[in-house]
């Protein structure tokens, strides 16, 4: 009895870390990098919960639906911080055991911060890892019980403009690919993202931290994704407070209109409130609820 007892405990522990595991996200030396002291910190915050800085090792963290509701799709989840910080709770975990309840599995990625201390070229690193995010996951697509046609990326605000960045520069690797996996995210969810570097509607925090203050125009148009959707870009879900002072709303507009003008499958949800980050309001249940209508119709989750 007393070994059916421990026996089931050690089940149990297993099932647990097996649900929710961090990895390293590159199996060896990091690219891009310096050899510089990790001073990675975290916080405890009342507003959005966690809030990492100094990220130089990136990670990413497996949220693994039970096996009764897996379904196949699985997400990348970027958290924002203006390339500064990572709230990696608010919008990285909590969003995560939201999306395990729908069956898909989920993958925080915690990725590195633009740093002249601990990067070589600051302003490709946060994009290496997110292609290395999506190279991991589709590479080991059968060990996850994954779809490989069915892996999407999430981002929020500057996490948007990261994950923007992964789904419209699938073809410009800035990490070694020796099997040449496909880079390309299946589809796109973006939450009140940054998606210009202009000077007219691009968050200037953002793009000076991972360009620095005095960016080349190559390089803001590089980073300002709505110049290079086309027809290859994934179907992709919009979400946008018109009241953002933040990350203006014309960011989600601007892109949503370049999707369409390229009949690109996409759906745009703009609240009359909510500010930037969604603190008060809409309701996750709310902007989540519409995110899952729309995973619904493009087949990536089950209707009920």
């Amino acid at each position: 009895m007393l070994f059916k007892q421990i026996l089931l405990l050690f089940t149990l522990s297993w099932t647990t870390c097996a649900a929710q595991q961090e990895v390293f996200l590159y199996p060896g030396k990091i690219p891009n990098s310096k050899n510089a002291a990790n001073e990675e910190t975290k916080r405890a915050d009342s507003i959005v919960d966690t809030v990492v800085s100094s990220v130089s090792r990136p990670t990413l963290t497996i949220y693994a639906p039970s096996v009764a509701k897996r379904n196949g799709t699985a997400v990348i989840v970027c958290p924002g911080g203006g390339y500064g910080v990572l709230l990696t709770e608010r919008e990285g975990g909590k969003v995560a055991k939201a999306f395990n309840e729908l069956g898909v599995t989920a993958f925080v990625l915690k990725y590195r911060l633009p740093s002249d201390r601990t990067m070589i070229e600051k302003s490709i690193g946060p994009l290496q890892d997110a292609q290395q995010a999506i190279l991991t996951v589709r590479s080991k697509a059968g060990d996850w019980h994954i779809d490989p046609k069915k892996i999407g990326i999430m981002g929020f605000s500057a996490g948007g403009h990261l994950a923007a960045t992964a789904g419209i520069h699938f073809n410009d690797p800035v990490i070694e690919n020796p099997m040449a996996i496909n880079l390309r995210p299946d589809f796109m969810i973006l939450i009140y993202p940054v998606i210009s570097f202009t000077d007219s509607i691009g968050h200037r925090g953002s793009r000076n931290n991972l360009l620095g203050i005095s960016p080349t125009t190559a390089q803001i148009n590089f980073f300002s994704n709505e110049f290079h959707v086309n027809g290859s870009t994934p179907p992709t879900f919009l979400t946008h407070a018109s009241d953002d002072i933040v990350v203006p709303v014309a960011n989600s507009l601007t892109f949503y209109k370049a999707l369409k003008n390229n009949n690109i499958p996409c759906e745009l949800h703009i609240y009359a409130t909510g500010g930037h980050g969604y603190l008060k309001s809409p309701d996750f249940k709310e902007w989540f609820g519409r995110c899952m209508n729309w995973m619904k119709e493009m087949r990536l989750i089950s209707g009920n």
